[in-house]
């Protein structure tokens, strides 16, 4: 058997327009990253409409976490795919970017025609020391759930250790966990099928992957059939092979990202591509909507013909395209083998230890998180080199009591007045506003 905790109610089945209300609920307040963005997902769908169950939830979880791209996106997607087919999968998964990106195409468009961010540092002043209460909240949420035996939080201490002291690759500790997982269960028992589980046949699958690749590349062909500027056949062509590859989530890819925008192509320069990340961050959604910045002032820069702010927004809409397209096309064609896995007791405990390995994760990115928000100037302080053994340390006296400050209420808030994330955000973006008008 699994070590995933059975709830105890059935889940309740929604109604489509139900399903679009509350992902577009979940859209609009998904800050805090992946850690935030996961635990407010199983707040929302296991806990407060119990339309998931622990199992499902956390089945869901695992297999996105193992693919390239945004896995809280691929997990929203996955969730509206258990509840209402393809079709709710669109939903979710749409919904869930679509906020961010609407807001990120207008700050692009303002920061092109002015690059004035003055009012930046403020806002994410108010916004982070919120986000970090919101992203441990969800973080002791998370591990309360999964981590049910002394194997799991096994795991999650090791991936912990691994990723924190050791900076091992993300993919490497997942792929161990799995391992481990796998291992450890190998030989158990297996579960009973239900028809629920059944999964499509090889001709549909393969059918399902043309017509995939057909989509996700239906820009490149538009292009070049129009003989649109050259600028967006680049990011078409970049951004699709960037997406097949960026595991590890955002932060693992930046770099190369902010390599090849700035020094390859010439598409913009060092400081305004950490704008770029700054402004990604004061928006909900994923990280990797900065790619769409990315994209907006590559197309504003080069558009050929076009008008340039038409190009620019082209050039958003054509980065997020070729981003989070083949995200629907792994849960769409791979989610029917992996339900299919819960009938596998090695299969399922490896996906059960990806478990551990998550909560461990978010422990990471957590701690990242809380000392950038706190301090600020942190460095990596190498312990032993020889092992590639060291570790993420603040400069004491950076520590910015203000945000200690404005963390501390927005804590309260949540663990002892349990007002949830909206009026968190809200006092949070408050002072943000506040100190820009005393500043």
């Amino acid at each position: 058997m699994t070590d995933f905790l059975r709830p105890e109610s059935p889940p309740v089945h929604p109604t489509l327009s139900e399903l679009f209300f509350v992902f577009g609920r979940v859209g609009l307040l998904s800050f805090g990253g992946p850690a935030g963005q996961i635990g407010m997902m199983h707040r929302v769908l296991v806990d407060e409409n119990r339309w998931l169950s622990e199992e499902r939830f956390l089945h869901a979880l695992n297999y996105c976490m193992l693919l390239p791209g945004p896995e809280a996106q691929q997990l929203a997607t996955y969730a509206g795919w258990l509840l209402h087919g393809r079709r709710g999968g669109v939903i979710a998964g749409t919904l869930f970017i679509l906020p961010g990106f609407l807001v990120i195409v207008a700050l692009a468009a303002a920061y092109a025609l002015y690059q004035d961010t003055h009012w930046l540092p403020a806002l994410l002043f108010g916004l982070k020391a919120g986000v970090l209460a919101i992203v441990i909240e969800a973080l002791l949420r998370v591990a309360k759930r999964a981590l049910k035996s002394r194997f799991l939080i096994g795991v999650a201490g090791a991936a912990f250790i691994a990723l924190f002291f050791f900076a091992v690759p993300f993919p490497l500790v997942i792929l161990a966990a799995g391992v481990a997982g796998f291992l450890k269960a190998r030989g158990g028992p297996s579960v009973k099928r239900d028809a629920a589980s059944k999964a499509p046949s090889l001709l549909r699958q393969l059918r399902g992957v043309l017509v995939g690749l057909l989509i996700w590349q239906t820009p490149l062909l538009l292009f070049w059939l129009l003989a649109a500027p050259g600028s967006l056949i680049e990011l078409q062509a970049f951004f699709s092979r960037l997406a097949v590859v960026t595991f590890g989530g955002a932060y693992a890819v930046l770099a190369y990202v902010a390599q090849v925008a700035v020094e390859t192509h010439h598409w913009m320069s060092a400081s305004e591509m950490l704008d770029g990340l700054a402004l990604a961050e004061a928006t909900p959604g994923p990280l990797v909507l900065v790619l769409s910045y990315i994209g907006f002032l590559a197309a504003f820069r080069h558009p050929g013909m076009l008008d340039p702010m038409l190009a620019g927004v082209l050039g958003a809409s054509v980065a997020a395209w070729a981003t989070f397209v083949p995200s629907f096309i792994f849960i769409f064609l791979g989610a029917p083998y992996v339900e299919r896995l819960k009938d596998n007791a090695a299969l399922s405990g490896a996906l059960s230890a990806i478990t551990g390995a998550v909560v461990g994760v978010i422990l990471n990115l957590s701690v990242w998180f809380g000392l950038h928000v706190l301090f600020g100037k942190v460095d990596r302080v190498e312990l032993l080199p020889q092992i590639n053994l060291g570790m993420s340390l603040p400069e004491w006296s950076s520590l910015d009591l203000a945000s200690l400050a404005l963390f501390i209420v927005s804590a309260i808030m949540l663990f002892r007045l349990k007002l949830g994330m909206v009026p968190v955000l809200g006092v949070c973006l408050a002072a943000g506003l506040i100190r820009l008008w005393l500043v």
